[in-house]
Order: C-alpha cells, then sequence, then structure tokens
C-alpha cells in the first residue's frame, strides 16, 4: 500500500448524487482513488437530491455502479465496507430551497465535529446546467462557500451555449465565488496523454526548437465516435457537435498544442499561457464560412456489421432537426509561432471508429538529394499523439530498407502507455476529482478562457442558426463524415490522415 498522502480532511458534497454521473463516473472514481489510498485519511461524500431516496438506498445504487463502472471490476466486501463508511447520507431537498441548504449544513458541521478540524468542502454540481445559479446562491446565503480558501465548487460543461450567456453565467458565479473557488471541469483534459503533450514539449529538448511556422506544415485534432447520441437526444438536439466537443474539448487540445512555454507549472501560469492562443485565433469571416467550417448529419448506416438509425430517427430528437452531428474548422493562429499554419479540428456521432487524435505534419525538406527511385514512397515526417483509445505517441521518419539498392520507406518510432509502463491509468474523472481536493487548478478552465472559446465558435453557430441545411442527413452512420469535410482541406491540397 501506498502512504496515505498528508491532505487535509475532505467533504465532497455532491448535487445530483442519485444522477446517472454520479453513478456511472464519480463514484467509481472516489472508489478506485480510495483503493489506490489517495484520499485524505478523513474524508466524506454527502449527497443531495430532489428524488426521494433513503440513504441506505443510495448506498446500494452507488454499489451498483462501482460494480459495472469501476476499472477495478466488481468490489470486495471489505474493500465495500470501509469505503461505505465514508457515504454519510443522501439529503433529499429541493434546490431551489433555503431548508435544504440549511439541513447541508448542519451535516457538514457535524463532519467537522467528528474530524474535530475544518475540512475542505468540495461542492460537486451534477445537475442541469439551468440550476447552477440557484444553486451557488443557497451555498452562498448559507455561508458554506464564505471561505475561500477551504471552499471549492465543481460544474461540467456545457459553459453557457454562446458567449454572452457564459459571460453572464461567470458573473452570477463570481457574485458568491472568487475566480480561485470555481473549477470548471472538461473530464477531457483528465486523460493522460492530453496530460503528457506538455510533458513532451516542455520536458524534451528535441521537438520544441521546430515547434513552429518554419518547419510545420499543419495540424489535425480528430475526435471520432461510433456512438450515436443514445440517451442524450433532447440535450444534443440544442447543442450540436461544434457546443458540446469543438468549443471545449478541441479547443483544450489545440491550446496545449500552440502555447508559450509556461515560466512556472503552475495553474495560472499555464492557464494564462492557454488564453494566450485563444485570443489569437483569427475571427472566422462570415463572408466565406464554407471555406473555413463544414457540418453534417448522420443519416442511417451500418456499423460492424449491424444497421443503424439516423440521427432524426433517435429518441428525443426532432424528426425535421438541424442540429449538426458533425462538424469540422480550420483555424489560424496569428503570432510569430504559428502564422499561417491551419489547425484542422474535426468532431462527429456515428462515425467509423472511435478515435481522439492530435497529428502534426511537417514539411517536407527543402531539397530531395535521393533519386526518385530510392523515394516512391516517400513521407514527410509526422508526429501522432493518440488520446484514445490507444493511448500513446509515435513518430513517422524515413528509413533506408535493407539491401543492395537505395530505397526510403516510412517507419514508425512508437511510444505506448500500456505497454511501457505496464500499469492502468487512472481515469480522467480520478485525476481531477483529486486536483480538486488538492485545490490544483491547473487542468480546469478559467472563464476568460470559456469565453475566448465562445468568441472562436459564436460567429459559425450565428451563421449555421440562421440557414437550415437542405441536404441533412448528409452522411452515412459508420462513415467519416460529409463531403463538404473532405472538401474543406482538399481545397488546400491536404486530406484526412
Amino acid at each position: 500500500m501506498k502512504d496515505k498522502p498528508q491532505l487535509s480532511p475532505a467533504i465532497l458534497v455532491i448535487f445530483g448524487a442519485v444522477g446517472d454521473l454520479t453513478w456511472r463516473k464519480l463514484t467509481p472514481a472516489l472508489y478506485n482513488l480510495f483503493l489506490d489510498n489517495l484520499l485524505p485519511e478523513k474524508f466524506s461524500i454527502v449527497g443531495v437530491d430532489g428524488k426521494s431516496i433513503s440513504s441506505d438506498k443510495w448506498r446500494e445504487r452507488l454499489h451498483d455502479g462501482i460494480d459495472q463502472f469501476s476499472r477495478r471490476g466488481k468490489t470486495k466486501p471489505s474493500d465495500w465496507k470501509e469505503f461505505s463508511s465514508h457515504l454519510v447520507d443522501c439529503i433529499t431537498g429541493d434546490f431551489k430551497k433555503e431548508d435544504t441548504f440549511g439541513s447541508l449544513a448542519k451535516v457538514l458541521k457535524q463532519q467537522e465535529e467528528i474530524f474535530g478540524e475544518q475540512a475542505e468542502s468540495v461542492f460537486y454540481l451534477a445537475t442541469p446546467p439551468d440550476i447552477v445559479k440557484e444553486i451557488v446562491h443557497h451555498l452562498g446565503k448559507a455561508d458554506l462557500t464564505k471561505d475561500a480558501r477551504h471552499s471549492r465548487l465543481v460544474f461540467e460543461k456545457p459553459f453557457g451555449h454562446d458567449q454572452a450567456s457564459a459571460h453572464e453565467l461567470n458573473r452570477s458565479l463570481l457574485e458568491t465565488l472568487d475566480e480561485n473557488q470555481i473549477y470548471r471541469i472538461d473530464h477531457f483534459l483528465g486523460n493522460e496523454t492530453v496530460q503528457n503533450i506538455l510533458a513532451f514539449r516542455f520536458a524534451n529538448a528535441l521537438f520544441e526548437p521546430i515547434w513552429d511556422r518554419r518547419y510545420i506544415d499543419h495540424i489535425q485534432i480528430t475526435v471520432a465516435e461510433t456512438l450515436g447520441v443514445e440517451h442524450r437526444g433532447g440535450y444534443y438536439d440544442h447543442a450540436g457537435a461544434l457546443r458540446d466537443m469543438i468549443q471545449n474539448h478541441l479547443m483544450q487540445i489545440l491550446s496545449l498544442i500552440a502555447m508559450e512555454a509556461p515560466v512556472a507549472f503552475t495553474a495560472d501560469e499555464i492557464r494564462a499561457r492557454k488564453v494566450d492562443v485563444l485570443r489569437a485565433i483569427r475571427p472566422i469571416p462570415a463572408d466565406n464560412l464554407h471555406r473555413y467550417a463544414a457540418r453534417g448529419q448522420y443519416g442511417p448506416g451500418w456499423l460492424e456489421g449491424d444497421q443503424v438509425p439516423g440521427y432524426r430517427e433517435e429518441p428525443d430528437v426532432n424528426p425535421d432537426s438541424n442540429t449538426e452531428t458533425f462538424a469540422a474548422l480550420k483555424l489560424f493562429i496569428d503570432n510569430w509561432r504559428w502564422q499561417d499554419v491551419p489547425f484542422y479540428m474535426r468532431t462527429g456521432k456515428r462515425m467509423a471508429q472511435d478515435v481522439s487524435r492530435a497529428i502534426i505534419q511537417f514539411r517536407p525538406v527543402p531539397h530531395r538529394s535521393f533519386p526518385s527511385s530510392a523515394s516512391i514512397d516517400w513521407q514527410s515526417n509526422r508526429l501522432e499523439i493518440d488520446i484514445q483509445p490507444d493511448e500513446g505517441i509515435k513518430l513517422r521518419f524515413l528509413a533506408k530498407q535493407p539491401g543492395v539498392t537505395l530505397r526510403l520507406s516510412p517507419k514508425d518510432m512508437t511510444f505506448r502507455y500500456a505497454e511501457t509502463f505496464k500499469t492502468e491509468a487512472p481515469q480522467a474523472y480520478e485525476t481531477l476529482l483529486l486536483d480538486v481536493i488538492e485545490g490544483d487548478a491547473t487542468l480546469f478552465m478559467r472563464a476568460d478562457q470559456v469565453e475566448c472559446a465562445w468568441n472562436v465558435v459564436d460567429p459559425v453557430l450565428d451563421i449555421w442558426n440562421s440557414i437550415e441545411e437542405s441536404d441533412f442527413p448528409n452522411y452515412a452512420g459508420g462513415t467519416w463524415g460529409p463531403e463538404s469535410a473532405e472538401t474543406l482541406i482538399a481545397q488546400d491540397g491536404r486530406s484526412w490522415i
């Protein structure tokens, strides 16, 4: 067993304690942290939900979720008994009424009395976004967030639905909280390979000197899913791929790839460098949008031998929906490092493969001194950063094939997490929850970062919302998206990798 970390006592309060996120993600992650001996010695988990449920039934539900979704598999009776002793209570109450928060305050006070010292209070809002302001207001009114050093609030995306609503949400939160108390969680940033982009770039001297417009031709970022919208049709039909994925997940990857070196590995310094990138993104011209953006919606198709329905046939989706399930953008970053280097981004539902990948395509050598017969398979150097599902990094280079004649061919130098470290990586929520408990905001988004990301996509959303696509659905389920996405990159003489 690892030594227990010297962490202050902590109380994690989950609003939406009976919901799907708590069941599938949060408590399995907390259980894994518990097994790894990474939680404080004194910690408690308190639930709050509008649904009436006894604390015993609540524990049974969480037990079921852990058995199904923990990377450790089914719980051992002794482990569950010890972990469940930290599941203090599930308070039933209306999130809009003061009485609920009065009951919560009593429970937190009792826990601190049991601990014999002050605890870090973490309030996790696993709730619909339209109730966030109300909960934060009542937390402040009950003096539960008054101590800015020892209380933190975590809430899930979406952070608004455009720049104006994001700004208003941030303004509302800051009436009650300090910015350093707010943890805007994006589970994508908890992935090992996403975090490793910083280590790869700034802990190694090899690539950073050529990490700019002189040597890099373009960058591609792809996040593709074979799943459709499943049970999220009601939410997704008001969001779409651009809001749901590009505004947050893909913008985070772009920022990590494009940011300048931080002076120190601190939360504010790293987040400031990421904001610099977002502020430097060239505005997308509204009068020439088709050269910078493409969208699509999946129709019926075939995936791994099974027929799959189209988006408009999914549950809770408008049968005439104009919502995009695929989005692609071409962006430019106007600064000295990246001027005129295109960043191509695409994401989609019901695609041919589950893959999250960033590709750095280097420029060709300035002069090919080899005879043409030796370089039939010539390819420029390429770096692939695989985020999911097979985490790793691959570098493509040219090498001479064995033999008496000179023949060059591309070969790959590959690093895979699973093969190299022989250990199972923590799930994203494990990393992020532990960071919140420790008070490390490095992997969480700051208010200005959220608003800058919205500034990039808002002009595209405005135009797309004003025009109804006549060709939806325009790609079959199980394919790589619409023809317009191929045209977007082909017009520059390139292709999706």
